[in-house]
């Protein structure tokens, strides 16, 4: 009787350890899944990188245009730009007698400005309180073809006169002088002592401008 007693305890214990280990605590899925390690070769999935914005080359600035024109109104001496007419703010003007028998007067003007400028047609030439100028005497080239005056230089016309025969006139003591500019420029006029200089209305005449002496006396 004794022994069975013993061996139901021994089979209750044995039994209770077992229901003890089958109703132990579960794995917390989390904790397994960490506790695990990543398989060879697979490698953990990073971030794509955005892609950078291409910059777009900016268009070189166009350079500035030079200003070729010049500055002031006596204009340049280099191709294409322009040369103004000489006014007689920047001349010099003497007359000087060429011939006396003939009584006529070698002009002649020298540009004392700094710029280059032309010498148009011929010189308008008056005489004191005497009404009218001389005439002009002899064709002038047109404005583009017109003399050059560098600064320094000098152009020549020529004065004819005539001899103080007995006929119409009067003789004079000086002229004044103005240039042709093709246009409205104001102009003080420039005189010049002509001693015994006979004005008629017949033979007092002016040449073109020339760059010579020789050729202002003979056209």
């Amino acid at each position: 009787m004794r022994t069975v007693h013993r061996a139901a305890a021994v089979l209750a214990a044995v039994t209770a350890l077992a229901l003890t280990a089958a109703c132990g605590p579960a794995e917390d899925d989390g904790a397994a899944g960490a506790g695990k390690p990543t398989p060879a070769g697979s490698a953990a999935p990073s971030a794509t990188a955005s892609p950078s914005a291409t910059a777009s080359p900016s268009a070189p600035a166009p350079a500035s245009p030079s200003a070729s024109a010049s500055e002031d109104g006596a204009g340049g001496d280099g191709p294409g730009d322009d040369v103004f007419p000489c006014g007689t703010a920047v001349l010099t003007f003497t007359a000087t007698l060429a011939e006396p028998t003939t009584g006529s007067y070698l002009l002649k003007v020298t540009n004392k400005g700094s710029r280059p400028c032309r010498a148009l047609g011929h010189p308008v030439v008056t005489f004191g309180d005497l009404d009218g100028a001389a005439t002009e005497r002899g064709e002038a080239p047109g404005i583009e073809d017109a003399l050059l005056l560098a600064p320094g230089a000098t152009a020549y016309a020529g004065l004819m006169g005539g001899p103080d025969d007995g006929g119409p006139g009067t003789t004079v003591g000086s002229i004044a002088m103005t240039m042709e500019t093709d246009s409205d420029l104001e102009q003080t006029p420039l005189g010049a002592p002509t001693p015994g200089l006979h004005v008629s209305p017949d033979t007092n005449s002016v040449t073109p401008w020339v760059d010579n002496a020789e050729d202002a006396l003979s056209l």
